[in-house]
């Protein structure tokens, strides 16, 4: 069995911040180029190797950029533990599917293995954006799984994430008179305290349970310091579980700013259902032998929902060491996840007893 460990540290060693992820992309390419088994497409950064097969088409899809180095960018393996840019975020990930594709010649369900580009910057950079808008053929599926660094345990769907603009007026004035102006900055303080005394609202779907979320993220406003501001903008991230709409999850938080005097939703991400009644991911869920969970961030998965494709969080790493200066990833994670996907792809779903 391959060191996966050590697979790893050699995708750590290659540097790949978002946009530089062509040194990456060619090292991987050179692995699986030559695999008898698969037909292997690239489309700039974004590589895609499948096996033949009829039947329910598996995808496990992993991104291979990482966020800029903090004094980590090289591996350092201590024992069984491997410190290093991206090694749960998620080049960890990335070995268990790159070392998959290479050695599984015969699996019971047809494979696509998608390895993407820019997943940690901006939307309209995203490869699996891309490959869907030139290349929506490579991405075919009927179920697919993230690795994303969940620990090695499933992480269903994934909640929604919405940003809103609200923008309060006033009147400037000097602050020796400000009687005579009206302060734009003082008109967020009952939408602020709404936002800190909100109670995080909690739902639990298909045995997954979620938790909402919403924060003031930024505020801009004042003109100078004897000056009464005139406007005021607050930035708000609302998080909201699959069982919102997102113009249900718009109209809740409109109703938090309330006194703005206008509101315009800047950017938007929908939810994705948890999804285990599909029969792979059923029997991927089966496998994992723990109950999952709801992934409380946004992730991938929403693209693939958004197409009718039903996807799920599964991979090592914990989530909570990424984007970290002491970002790790330990050995028996790995281990779990490449062993519960191997057998998910040789063994297939298992008609019960």
């Amino acid at each position: 069995m391959t060191d996966l460990l050590a697979l790893t540290a050699e995708l750590v060693d290659i540097p790949s911040v978002s946009h530089h992820e062509k040194a990456i992309t060619d090292h991987l390419e050179r692995q699986l180029r030559d695999v008898p088994w698969l037909s292997v497409d690239r489309v700039g950064e974004n590589l895609v190797a499948r096996t033949a097969g009829d039947g329910p088409r598996l995808l496990l899809a992993g991104h291979t950029d990482t966020v800029p180095p903090n004094d980590n960018e090289r591996a350092r393996i201590d024992g069984h533990v491997l410190w290093g840019l991206g090694s749960a975020d998620m080049k960890s990930g990335i070995a268990v599917l790159v070392d998959l594709a290479r050695t599984v010649d015969r699996p019971a369900v047809p494979v696509t293995y998608a390895f993407y580009e820019c997943e940690e910057v901006a939307a309209k950079y995203n490869g699996l954006e891309r490959l869907f808008g030139e290349r929506p053929d490579l991405l075919h599926a009927d179920a697919a799984v993230l690795a994303e660094p969940t620990a090695a345990r499933l992480e269903a769907g994934c909640q929604g994430t919405m940003r809103l603009e609200a923008i309060f007026g006033g009147e400037r004035a000097h602050t020796a008179r400000a009687w005579l102006g009206r302060n734009a900055i003082h008109r967020l303080g009952d939408v602020l305290q709404r936002l800190s005394s909100y109670i995080p609202r909690e739902v639990e779907i298909d045995g997954c349970r979620f938790r909402e979320g919403v924060q003031a993220v930024l505020v801009e406003g004042g003109v100078a310091h004897n000056v009464v501001p005139d406007r005021a903008v607050l930035t708000v991230n609302h998080r909201f579980a699959p069982d919102r709409s997102p113009e249900e999850a718009e109209a809740f938080v409109r109703g938090l700013l309330a006194e703005a005097d206008s509101v315009e939703v800047t950017d938007m991400a929908p939810p994705a259902p948890p999804s285990l009644d599909h029969p792979l991911l059923g029997a991927l869920a089966q496998r994992v032998g723990e109950p999952p969970t709801g992934k409380l961030g946004w992730t991938d998965v929403g693209r693939f929902a958004a197409r009718g494709v039903p996807a799920v969080n599964f991979g090592p790493g914990d989530p909570k060491l990424a984007h970290h200066r002491d970002e790790r990833v330990e050995r028996h994670e790995i281990d779990r996840a490449y062993t519960v996907l191997r057998s998910l792809i040789e063994e297939g779903v298992q008609e019960p007893t």
